[in-house]
Parts: C-alpha cells; structure tokens; sequence
C-alpha cells in the first residue's frame, strides 16, 4: 500500500483533497439520477404549455423522453472535455485546474435550484456537468506526484471517489425529511429554494469550500510535467491502438457503471417498487442502487492495489470473467429465472465489485504505458469512457422501449464486456505467441 514515510507529506496532501473534491464533484454530475424522480413529477418545468394539453400515457412519455435528454446532457458535459482537462492539468497544473473546476461548476449548480423551465434545466446540467471532467484533473495531479510502485493505489484512492454517486441517494434516504425541510417559499427571500431545489444549493456551497480547502492545504507547488511541450507531443499516444483498447475496458467497468447509478432507481421504482407510495418509493429505490455504488466505487483501492501486485492484465482477466458470469442470469426472462429485489440486489452488487476492481486496473495500465502523459491518454481513456455513460441509459431505455423487456439492457452489457474480453483474450495470446517466437533455442552443453 502507500508508504508510511509519506503520510504526512505533500503527496498525500495532494491525494486526500483531490479525492474528497473528486468525490464532491462525482455527487454534483450525478444529482440528476435520484433528483430526476422528484423533478418528474413537475410537469409544468418538464413540458411547459404542452403539459396541459396531454394525458395519461402520453404525458408520461414525454416527460420521461425530456428527463433521459437531461440526464445524457449532464453525463456528455462532463464527458466530452476529458481529454482536454487531462492534458491542462499537465501543462498548467492538477491544483490550479482543480480548484478552477470547483468554481466554474459551484455557479450552474446553484442556479439549477432556481431553474423555470426545461430550457434552463438543460442549460445548467450542460454546465454542471463540467464536473465530471474532475476525475482527469485528479489522476493527472496525483501522478505528478506518486512513484510507479504506488500509482496503482493512490490512483485507485482518488477513483474511490466515484462513490460520490450515491450522495444524494443517500442525502434522501438518511433525511427522510430533506425535500420538506425547507418551506415551499424557502428561506432567505428565496435564497435558499425548497423542496428538491435546496440539494444543489448544498451542492454549491461545498463545492466553493473545497475550492478554498486546496488553496489553503494543497502543496503551492504545483507539478506540470507538460510544461513547455507542444500539443502535438502531449497528443501523441492517441495514435496508439492501446489506448483505444482500454477505453473500451473503461466503458465497461466506468461508463456502464454511471448509467447504472443514474438509470437503476427509475428501475428499481417501476419493476420493485411500484406498489408503494411515491416517497418510499423513491427512497427504496435511492437505498438499493446505493448498494450497488457502494462496492463499485470503494473497492478501487483495492483494485489498484491487486494491480499493484499482480499486473493490470491478470485483474482485467478476472473482473471480465466475473462481470460476465454475473451478468448472464441479469439476461433471463422472469419465465425461465425470477430473481426477485433481493436476488438482482446480490448480483448487482457482484458486478459493482467487479467494476470497482476494473476502473484501478485500467488506470494502472497508462502510467506503465505512458507515464510522461498520463493526463493525455488518461483523459482519453476517461473521456471515451464516460461517452460510454452518456450513450448507454439512452440505449438501455430504447432497447426496453423497443423490445418491452426489461431485461434488455443487460443483454447490451453483456455484450460489450463479453466483447473486451474476448479483445483482451486475442492480445494475451498475441503476446505470448510472440514471447514464445522470440525465446533463444537452447543449446546443449557439449558432453
């Protein structure tokens, strides 16, 4: 694990802040997941005139159209710029880059809360959503910082973060009462907006804190390994295949799992959850997915960890295998194998802990690659993963959409981890092949 004669240094400094601002962040670009179920149900806000003019099922259509577009909107902002973060981290700094992304995205979050119409909920998800460039910012920051014998960890430490998932989740379901603390009217001349709107007012107020958390903690010094490098070079591992191999594994274990966060409660609530009233509802709902996020995000230290030790690949191996096995029984009709809340919980949480251990395994395979440009193929990795989570809860509500199954997304995720594991099976036994071909042939000693 990390060593004992750095816990009181600069670098560890840099991990925990950038992990808990990561963490903050994650819970911002994701709000929408368990929000979405409350913000529903105004019409109103969703459709504008065109609300009063529908009815019954075609009222409900529209409005879960518009949400999942909302939804995507956020989950592409904070996709898209990955790369981009990545490679600004390395040439102006983790800790510069880091506290400008706390501030930029306290704005449009505070201003969600005060949101009229769908216009300006779209436009403020769009800027929120800058948040979940955060993850590029940290692991180019860290890696500055940590030695390659304990990248594996530290970066699996900050990815630990992605558990800010289940922030507001659990906001609800450990404050039954949060959504009516505040007055319908709210506080402070309306300030402070009531009902759900007065979570993203939290949201913002945290997010400026920790801004001034790592101005007033963090190392002054801020390590740029990119400085003084053109963009060009900085670019150069984007023409290598490897990369692009990995951001598929990244789509796996990364971008499935933010659909699942964002798509599960809507799941939970319309297959398990539907004969209870819309409260418990949703705050079952919260509970369950956040059993899922929970092994999904907190086991990525151990994960690097393992990688660490074992080598990315042979993890990589056993998280394909495992995802796969578990995924299968997800695929099933309720004719053939009815698993009931408890039983699709228990594998859910299977195959969080196997995308919790993949996300470190992945990291650790670009500081071994590339490790003068980590920010530039880890924000590729990140951003093409992520595209993962912007595309998936819109293929898996238009497989369900179209086939009337629900189990049909799951058939979507076992085919592209079923695929990444076959990509990866065909280059290890390129490789050993390869290894074998390249072996001297040993000569006898003379007798």
């Amino acid at each position: 694990m990390l060593e004992i004669n750095e816990s009181s240094g600069p670098r560890q400094r840099v991990l925990w802040l950038s992990t808990v601002a990561f963490t903050i962040m994650f819970a911002v670009w994701l709000m929408l997941g368990i929000l979405g179920l409350e913000i529903k149900k105004d019409a109103a806000l969703m459709l504008g005139d065109a609300a009063s003019t529908m009815s019954g099922d075609e009222l409900k259509s529209a409005i879960q159209g518009r949400f999942e577009w909302l939804l995507a909107v956020a989950i592409l902002s904070g996709s898209l710029l990955r790369l981009s973060f990545g490679i600004w981290a390395d040439r102006y700094g983790g800790r510069n880059m880091m506290v400008l992304l706390l501030l930029v995205s306290a704005v449009p979050t505070y201003g969600l809360s005060h949101a009229s119409s769908y216009q300006e909920l779209l436009i403020c998800a769009a800027l929120f959503g800058l948040a979940g460039n955060s993850f590029s910012v940290g692991i180019a920051w860290n890696s500055a910082w940590y030695p390659s014998k304990s990248k594996g960890v530290a970066l699996g430490v900050i990815g630990a973060g992605n558990v800010g998932a289940s922030g507001t989740k659990l906001l609800i379901v450990l404050i039954p009462s949060l959504l009516t603390l505040i007055p319908a009217a709210g506080l402070l001349g309306g300030v402070i907006p009531g009902g759900w709107r007065v979570v993203p007012v939290f949201y913002s107020v945290l997010l400026v804190a920790m801004a001034g958390a790592i101005l007033l903690l963090a190392p002054k010094t801020d390590r740029k390994p990119g400085q003084g490098r053109t963009m060009f070079e900085m670019l150069s591992p984007l023409k290598c295949l490897r990369v692009w191999r990995l951001s598929l594994y990244y789509v796996v274990v990364f971008g499935a799992y933010v659909a699942l966060a964002s798509w599960l409660p809507d799941y939970y609530r319309t297959n398990y959850f539907a004969d209870l009233s819309q409260q418990d509802g949703v705050r079952m709902a919260a509970l369950f997915t956040a059993l899922f996020i929970f092994p999904a995000s907190l086991l990525r230290p151990f994960g690097g960890y393992l990688s660490d030790k074992y080598g990315p690949r042979t993890v990589m191996y056993c998280v394909f295998i495992g995802m796969t096995i578990m995924i299968v029984p997800l695929c099933l009709p309720a004719s053939i194998l009815s698993l009931g809340v408890t039983g699709f919980t228990a594998i859910m949480f299977a195959v969080g802990i196997g995308m919790g251990i993949g996300k470190a395994s992945v990291f650790k395979y670009i500081p071994n690659y590339f490790p003068n440009d980590v920010g530039a193929a880890g924000g590729l990795v990140g951003m093409l993963g992520a595209l993962g989570g912007f595309i998936l809860p819109k293929l898996f509500g238009t497989l369900f959409r179209t086939t009337g199954v629900p189990q049909s997304a799951f058939i979507g995720l076992l085919a592209i981890t079923l695929g990444s594991l076959v990509w990866l099976h065909l280059i290890v036994v390129r490789m050993q092949a390869a290894e074998k071909f390249a072996q001297p042939v040993a000569v006898p000693e003379a007798a």
